[in-house]
């Protein structure tokens, strides 16, 4: 099976929405690939920038090389205040893996974005900035995959 390593860095987002509006903004984000549950990955919460958050945090994943080859697997990075009444949801910014390999590309595999946050289907407030990179295609042999299973759950999402 040809799979290949993406990791993303989330550097930061600027000019969120405040949705705190007596006590301060602690925003962490959601990373996850396609509509498989399992990939849900998180930074840590920033909790001194507000609606101007800093992670520069690193998620790694194994991603199957059909990802990349068809439109339809998007990236997705969810926005959320942290309470204590349950996290609230700020925005979100969807990319599809076939463009973020094509874009990075002709950069050598790697590239930073910046794009709009959005709220459903309302106008956008605030960026979220982050960096990306492929590695080369590499073969994983179905039966070293499936002996490994306990450490990095199937080749298609997981590392």
């Amino acid at each position: 099976m040809e799979c290949r390593k993406f990791e993303i860095t989330l550097i930061s987002a600027s000019d969120l929405e405040d949705v705190r509006r007596l006590f301060k903004m602690k925003v962490h984000a959601r990373v996850s690939i396609g509509s498989n549950p399992n990939t849900e990955k998180r930074t840590p919460t920033d909790k001194h920038g507000e609606i101007n958050p800093a992670w520069n945090f690193s998620i790694k994943y194994t991603i199957s090389e059909w990802m990349i080859k068809y439109q339809n697997d998007m990236l997705v990075i969810k926005l959320y205040c942290k309470r204590k009444l349950g996290d609230r949801y700020i925005g979100e910014v969807h990319m599809s893996m076939k463009e973020l390999y094509e874009y990075s590309y002709a950069n050598g595999g790697s590239a930073i974005m910046t794009c709009p946050v959005h709220k459903g289907s309302a106008q956008s407030q605030g960026v979220l900035r982050f960096s990306y990179r492929f590695s080369e295609r590499v073969m994983i042999d179905k039966l070293v995959l499936a002996e490994s299973i306990a450490g990095w759950s199937m080749c298609n999402y997981l590392e």
